[in-house]
């Protein structure tokens, strides 16, 4: 075998052969989506590997996570399996059922007509929805009180104000606090309302002859509030909500699988419902026997009845980030969302983070919060298990998507926004 020996070789042949070499092009590496976005992909997987772990050891069926900055996406991945029993995968644009998450969009429609000057947010609610005019509340029975009295009345010190809805301040619950009698003898407990036989308007009338849970704006309770903005949208517009919703907010932000009940021919893409219960994943809910699909398709809750993909619902949040304007189509001006994700209820909220904006909890203070996240940073979550985070200073939407209830415990849905933020590093 005959060896060359590059020390023989001629020096102008040699520096011809290296020139050679230095002039054959090296293919570019392309930065990762992620990391060209500031995310570190090695980071991202620990994102990955928390959510296959929970479903490797049958906490969770499937999810799908997105993650965009600056309107790209720096991750959409589906895990695990729609339908565990036909062992169907997820997809990304599997539909969920998002519940609470339904609050931001009816706070949105209730935002759009405020705009169009149809009516202040200090406007009683009686103004629009009379029912409301003589609103009572209920209070402890006085000491001596037989003891089948569970509680008495007094008379609200002020009107309910449409701020207070958007704020949880209305006094309204979900019907399981002293009068929670009287709410259940009226069917009003929980916020379930996709089975129902009746319009929310027939719903929202009965809602309003029971008393208040406390005093209008006087502190934050959890509850109906959003069911009665949904109404006074209808009432003030014209259009049953769902119209509205699709009309004004849907089609002008292309989202196609955003709606309260399901078309029969999208009904494979409903993920299923499973539950945690004695530390097992249970079947709760399939496409053939959920409401949202064969139910009466008459009420319409805005508080929680929507349905969406993780895709529709992150457009939807690009247009909040971006100040109320996606792809050219404005819904919002930009002022109007800023008072969206400001503090508007003081110190009343002490829940996820310090502060409630009009629809969404706001973190005006991290270290209140104590979890990583920004100055700013507004979300919400859903019964269903799914969460989301709009983050104004990094340009950040983040949103997982599951269908867990109940959830037994497991703290993923929180989990997912820390390990969102610590792969971000640009």
């Amino acid at each position: 075998m005959n060896v060359i020996s590059f020390a023989r070789l001629p020096a102008v042949l040699l520096a011809g052969m290296i020139a050679l070499v230095s002039l054959t092009p090296v293919p570019a590496v392309e930065p990762s989506p992620a990391a060209a976005l500031g995310f570190d992909p090695a980071r991202l997987q620990r994102l990955d590997a928390a959510v296959q772990d929970n479903i490797d050891a049958g906490r969770l069926a499937g999810a799908v996570v997105l993650i965009t900055r600056d309107g790209k996406p720096a991750q959409l991945k589906a895990y695990g399996l729609q339908d565990l029993e036909r062992h169907k995968p997820m997809q990304t644009d599997a539909i969920f059922r998002i519940a609470s998450m339904s609050k931001a969009v009816t706070t949105v429609a209730v935002m759009i007509l405020y705009e169009e000057g149809h009516f202040m947010l200090r406007d009683p609610l009686s103004k629009y929805l009379p029912a409301f005019a003589n609103s009572v509340v209920a209070v402890p029975p006085p000491a001596g009180s037989p003891a089948d009295v569970s509680y008495v009345t007094e008379k609200a010190k002020r009107p309910i104000q449409i701020r207070d809805l958007l704020t949880h301040t209305a006094g309204l619950t979900y019907g399981y606090d002293l009068a929670a009698d009287a709410y259940k003898a009226a069917k009003l407990q929980g916020w379930y309302f996709a089975d129902r036989d009746e319009t929310i308007g027939q719903a929202i009338d009965r809602l309003a002859t029971l008393p208040l849970h406390g005093q209008p704006g006087e502190s934050w309770q959890y509850g109906y509030s959003t069911d009665v903005l949904g109404r006074l949208v209808e009432v003030v517009s014209g259009q049953p909500l769902d119209r509205f919703i699709e009309e004004r907010i849907c089609r002008p932000l292309g989202l196609k699988d955003t709606c309260f009940f399901l078309p029969p021919e999208k009904a494979d893409r409903l993920a299923n419902v499973y539950g945690i219960e004695n530390g097992k994943l249970v079947l709760r809910e399939t496409a053939e026997t959920s409401a949202y699909v064969h139910g009466p398709r008459k009420c319409f809750s805005g508080g929680a009845g929507l349905l969406s993909t993780i895709t529709d619902y992150g457009r939807f949040l690009q247009m909040l980030l971006n100040g109320g304007e996606l792809d050219g189509v404005r819904v919002l001006s930009p002022k109007t969302v800023e008072l969206m994700h400001a503090n508007h209820t003081g110190d009343k909220y002490r829940r996820d983070t310090s502060a409630f904006g009009l629809g969404f909890w706001v973190n005006d203070d991290p270290g209140f919060y104590g979890e990583l996240s920004s100055a700013g940073a507004y979300g919400w979550g859903s019964a269903y298990y799914p969460q989301y985070v709009v983050d104004p200073k990094e340009r950040m939407v983040a949103i997982l998507m599951t269908q867990l209830m109940p959830a037994g415990g497991l703290n993923l849905n929180q989990q997912f926004k820390v390990l969102t933020y610590q792969a971000l590093v640009k």
